[in-house]
């Protein structure tokens, strides 16, 4: 049974068993079953903005109060009829909560939730002072029953009447949830970063959503007005804010019967439990704890995962249809992507400069670089997440560089991302559908049976699964595929792809490479970042590479190749300040015999993905060793595991002896193996000396003179000593976490691409400090970029290529072998 025919069925039910219990109950239990009604249209409301665009409220109590106020002045002192006056609560209601969104939406989160509940003892506040109107704290009494037709409404009437519109609400949200309106809402709380690329403007899906949630609950509050017969400031407290949040969480998130179910238990419990007396809402308290530890997606939730395991649910399996895809794209306009002198500069650093390149449709053009060169930066100009400092960029002759992200999406530019921003508890097809909509709530001209062509993208993208299955249960592989479905379902003249084939077997990254080829056929363009340079010189057309944020090379990928200047940046050219003044130092220094570390068969994954297959490395004391390879070749995963980072993972490690395999990383760090992860990571609202202590806390702490060391060792350290890290340059941070490393006395160092994002002066500077180290005995294990650099200073040298170890041996005879320029260049 679908879950339309489910709603229906719930509302039907809710509507006869509703009836008939207040036609056969008292005064006080009509009251309270219609309270429940009362309260369940308030929940639907607060559903639709928790439910469908993910945004949490605490000041709902304040629209339920102006709803009740406004109906209550409009019947009593303007006359209006009943259905007016709550006409006008919905409207009043739906306005504030739409100008509440605006600067409410500029937040997120717990501060989101603080400027709801400030505006809840705002109007709270306000109904006390505007006595004239309100009647102050003393309220409204005397509030007359509705009537029609000359029949009068009693307490059984009014309370028939929220029975039904409650009991049509249910069907009502589903059907909203699974129109075009409710995918787009639906997707924002989904993955609100791709939404917005694909086209869907942010604010304006929040602020329809937070003015429908406060209509409805000013809908409910003009009939509880009326029920109850009075109102003042004391019949809307906080505290009413907090059992419609628990509602609509206890009934089921998102759930369509999620706000009735919530209603009857935040409701009618606490009334069955009354002969408790005072103890009666320590009790509510207590059952409510044990429903949400029990049920934390609520129990409608809980009671639907419980029926779609035991009804299996029929896989309906994506059906080729290229030919209907192929259709799609023939309307596909042609277009010239150019950037121009594009710039960008980040709190003083320049993370691009003067980038000028341009990609065609109908071909393949990737863009490459080492680790921190900009390319994902490059990737957020074009679509709008960041705004460049100088320069444009340009489809064909129009301008985007001035465009929000959404309106990007809306003007042939698609995208994917390095990690998967599918809407993960949507299904596959309506993943594909929203890229259909383009994010838009209306003007969207959509093609005769929609979905069936979202299966076609589907298969034409090589996805052969279940349209039907939830995107967040879906195999890594899966996920990119059905990603690049719905980018080309917005039918772009540009796909821009970052890091498709990370986590990708060979056998996938073939078919991924087939994929893309197929659609630039189509005349569509496709602009790729990807680490794996065998796929990006066997599929591209034309390659740009970036260096340190500068364009430094363009071509085919032969030209690519053989480029110096690209050689140069991923293998270094031997012509840093650092082999003139150290190597002879480096090469006179003999490391001992004793195994300080030893990882043995250790395979690491991510999910489904493989990462590392069947490690074996092992490092002696006073040696230092370096890990190199590709971009995603696993080096950052295997320093990850080997300091109890990363979990997941079988094999062993042993370390000074001991089996470190099972232990956690703070136990490991204090055992001396420290590592000084990639990017610094500093505390950056402490002071530089506070950082180097934290270092030390798990060795037993810092003396002053092994303080003093450090600052002997890096002075300006010492210098800006007091200032806070987050205000120091990346040389600086760099400096200090490395100095924090060190501050832990470690036995040996694990150093993860400490050159990353820093100018060459700085990696020289750098480098020397590590060859000092090294010189006093120092064990270091190191990751870095700069691969000349690296294996100057190393005893030993492994070499990474796919999660496997292609080399091990000297750094001279990995040079003999050639084997860096196959894992670095293809």
């Amino acid at each position: 049974m679908s879950a339309h025919k489910i709603s229906w069925l719930t509302g039907l039910a809710w509507l006869v068993i509703g009836s008939v219990a207040v036609s056969l109950t008292n005064e006080y239990q009509v009251l309270v079953i219609g309270t429940v009604a009362i309260t369940a249209i308030v929940g639907v409301g607060l559903n639709i903005l928790m439910g469908l665009v993910g945004q949490t409220s605490l000041g709902h109590a304040a629209f339920y109060a102006i709803g009740a106020y406004v109906g209550t002045i409009a019947t009593m002192k303007f006359g209006l009829p009943f259905p007016l006056s709550m006409l006008c609560a919905a409207v009043i209601s739906g306005l504030a909560g739409a100008l509440l969104s605006l600067p409410a939406l500029r937040v997120k989160g717990p501060y989101l939730a603080m400027v709801t509940i400030a505006f809840g003892y705002f109007v709270e506040q306000g109904i006390a002072e505007w006595k004239d109107v309100t009647g102050g704290w003393n309220g409204i009494m005397g509030i007359p029953q509705p009537s029609l037709f000359g029949y009068v409404f009693g307490s059984t009437g009014i309370a028939c009447i929220a029975i039904a519109i409650s009991a049509l609400l249910i069907p009502a949200y589903a059907l909203f949830a699974s129109s075009k309106w409710g995918v787009v809402m639906r997707a924002t709380r989904g993955a609100e970063v791709a939404a917005s690329a694909i086209g869907a403007n942010l604010m304006l899906v929040r602020v329809i959503a937070f003015a429908l949630s406060a209509a409805l609950t000013g809908v409910a509050g003009c009939l509880f007005a009326v029920l109850n017969g009075f109102i003042s400031p004391e019949s809307f407290p906080f505290f009413q804010s907090i059992i419609f949040l628990l509602m609509v969480m206890i009934g089921g998130i998102g759930q369509a019967a999620g706000p009735l179910v919530g209603a009857v238990m935040v409701i009618l419990l606490p009334e069955a439990l009354s002969s408790l007396a005072e103890y009666r809402l320590m009790f509510f308290g207590g059952l409510l704890l044990i429903v949400l530890l029990v049920a934390p997606n609520g129990l409608t939730g809980a009671l639907g995962h419980a029926t779609r395991r035991y009804f299996k649910r029929l896989t309906s399996a994506v059906q080729a249809d290229h030919a209907r895809a192929l259709s799609w794209f023939s309307s596909a306009h042609p277009g010239l992507l150019k950037l121009e002198k594009l710039g960008v500069v980040f709190g003083g650093n320049v993370a691009l400069q003067d980038v000028t390149l341009q990609a065609h449709t109908g071909q393949i053009t990737s863009l490459i670089g080492p680790n921190g060169a900009g390319k994902t930066t490059l990737l957020n100009l074009v679509t709008g997440f960041y705004q460049p400092s100088t320069g444009a960029v340009y489809l064909d002759d129009k301008e985007l560089s001035s465009l929000p992200g959404y309106q990007v999406g809306r003007s042939g530019i698609a995208r994917t991302y390095q990690t998967s921003q599918l809407f993960g508890d949507m299904s596959v097809l309506e993943n594909v559908y929203f890229g259909l909509l383009q994010g838009r709530l209306i003007g969207q001209n959509l093609p005769e049976q929609p979905l069936k062509l979202c299966a076609a993208l589907l298969s034409f993208a090589g996805y052969q699964g279940d349209g039907n299955a939830r995107a967040d249960s879906l195999a890594h592989v899966d996920r990119r595929l059905v990603e690049i479905a719905r980018a080309l379902a917005t039918r772009p003249c540009m796909i821009m792809l970052d890091e498709p084939a990370a986590g990708l077997s060979a056998e996938e990254k073939s078919q991924l490479g087939g994929v893309l080829k197929n659609i630039a056929a189509q005349g569509i363009g496709v602009f790729i970042i990807e680490h794996d340079m065998a796929l990006v010189m066997s599929i591209s057309e034309q390659i740009h590479v970036l260096d340190q944020g500068k364009l430094i090379a363009s071509g085919v990928p032969v030209e690519i190749q053989h480029n110096p200047r690209v050689r140069a940046a991923y293998l270094g050219n031997g012509e840093s300040k650092f082999f003139s003044n150290i190597t002879e130092q480096i090469n006179d220094f003999a490391p001992e015999h004793t195994d300080v570390l030893v990882v043995s068969n250790l395979s690491a994954n991510y999910g489904a993905a493989n990462v590392l297959n069947n490690i074996d490395l092992s490092l002696k004391k006073n040696q230092t060793a370096c890990i190199l390879g590709a971009n995603g070749a696993g080096k950052s995963t295997l320093m990850r595991a080997i300091s109890g980072l990363h979990k997941k993972f079988t094999g062993s490690i042993a370390f000074d002896g001991r089996d470190i395999t099972d232990l956690p990383a703070h136990q490991i760090a204090s055992l001396g193996l420290v590592m000084v992860p990639e990017g610094r990571q500093v505390f950056i609202e402490l002071s530089v000396e506070d950082n180097i202590k934290i270092g030390a806390y798990a060795r037993g702490g810092l003396s002053n003179e092994k303080l003093e060391y450090l600052y002997s060792i890096f002075p300006k350290l010492k210098m800006i000593r007091t200032r806070r890290a987050g205000l120091l340059s990346g040389g600086e941070q760099q400096m200090l976490a490395l100095a924090r490393g060190l501050a832990a006395n470690p036995v040996v160092l694990l150093l993860d691409e400490p050159s990353l994002g820093l100018a060459p002066a700085i990696v020289d500077e750098l480098f020397v400090r590590l060859a000092s180290l090294r010189k006093e005995g120092m064990t270091l294990l190191l990751v870095d970029q700069m691969a000349d650099m690296a294996l100057a200073l190393s005893d030993s040298s492994n070499l990474l290529s796919a999660g496997n170890v292609v080399f091990q041996g000297t750094p001279e005879k990995l040079k003999e072998a050639n084997l860096l320029e196959l894992a670095y260049l293809g």
